[in-house]
């Protein structure tokens, strides 16, 4: 089977990254092809998976939708050469826009509710939409539903196992409590006109915390100043193992609170966009989440004091993945399976379990 899949996102390397693998020593090939954002290039090649660029895309509503017809082009002049049997994203418009025109299914995950203007763009030309169960839109005859989170993809016990050694590079004791901020360059489509984390307030967090342990910070974009110094300068595919170690992580990102919970490393999640895989790791002890800064340092005060708090994190996390499924597994079978495997998901949902 040929398998053409788009890359939009850093995240979307590590959900597919397993995948590709194991598929291909099935004997399965792929085009990989994928927008030039963040440290998206670095962790393909990271992962040793080759990828054809199609650029930076666009910056605010008018730059992406002239973006959309450059990256229906690109992926186009591919997939005429490639001639996948199958196209897959993660609610990528240009890989749905593409199958459509070459008449062949395209397969989309998504746990963003928010992402409103992408969906219209996407949708109406995908196949298959795959989301958690705890995606709370329903989305018509096209969904089908997983028992698990995004993150498991590649943060399940199957296929990571954390290598501490990056601590000492950052001169962190072993045992030595320390916080990670995270903040977010609020360029994506469903950002817009969305609130944020001020200046004065990043600063009064980060001090806040500094009394209680090191504090170190990841940030798309520029920081403060007096914030600068404590950007944390790692390869981006060891991010987790640092994540796996934190004492807390506060931020505005959703998939690292949500790569947190599914670390069992203590999370506050901060920002008005909700998701119902934030709602559910939020029922399930994992994490917290705020809709802005009120409370933020006093809670975070609270969890950096809490003793053997880590160890009660751990606990909660090993109950979430005893009764969740491994969803790389499952994407597996599904995709290889496709067709059948989503009549069989519509007749009886419980089949998954088989992949726990």
């Amino acid at each position: 089977m040929k398998i053409l899949i788009d890359i939009g996102h850093p995240a979307h390397v590590h959900y597919f990254r397993n995948f590709i693998k194991i598929m291909e020593t099935k004997g399965h090939t792929f085009l990989v092809i994928a927008r030039d954002k963040e440290v998206t290039f670095k962790l393909l090649k990271a992962f040793n998976i080759s990828y054809i660029s199609r650029g930076k895309g666009g910056k605010g509503f008018w730059g992406k939708l002239l973006y959309m017809f450059k990256g229906d082009y690109i992926i186009f002049r591919e997939a005429k050469k490639f001639k996948p049997d199958i196209y897959l994203s993660f609610a990528s418009v240009y890989a749905a826009q593409v199958s459509k025109i070459f008449r062949k299914p395209h397969i989309a995950f998504n746990d963003t509710e928010h992402a409103l203007l992408g969906h219209l763009l996407y949708f109406p030309f995908t196949d298959v939409v795959v989301t958690p169960n705890s995606f709370y839109k329903n989305l018509g005859p096209k969904q089908i539903k997983f028992n698990g989170f995004m993150e498991l993809c590649y943060l399940h016990p199957n296929y990571f196992s954390p290598n501490l050694n990056i601590l000492s590079g950052l001169g962190i004791e072993k045992d030595e409590k320390f916080t990670i901020l995270r903040f977010v360059s609020w360029e994506a489509s469903h950002d817009f006109g969305k609130a944020r984390l001020n200046t004065n307030f990043k600063i009064k967090l980060f001090n806040s915390l500094l009394k209680y342990g090191k504090v170190i910070i990841s940030a798309e974009g520029e920081l403060p100043i007096e914030l600068e110094k404590y950007r944390v300068s790692i390869s981006p595919e060891k991010m987790h193992d640092l994540l796996s170690s934190a004492s807390l992580y506060i931020g505005e990102g959703a998939t690292t609170a949500s790569e947190c919970a599914m670390l069992g490393s203590p999370a506050i999640y901060v920002n008005i966009l909700d998701a119902g895989t934030i709602q559910e790791q939020k029922n399930l002890g994992l994490l917290f989440s705020f809709r802005n800064d009120l409370g933020v340092i006093e809670k975070a005060i609270e969890l950096i004091n809490t003793p053997k708090i880590n160890t009660e994190w751990q606990n909660r996390r090993m109950k979430m993945l005893s009764e969740k499924i491994d969803v790389t597994s499952f994407m597996v079978w599904f995709i290889e399976n496709y067709p059948k495997s989503f009549k069989i998901m519509k007749e009886n949902p419980d089949y998954q379990n088989r992949f726990g």
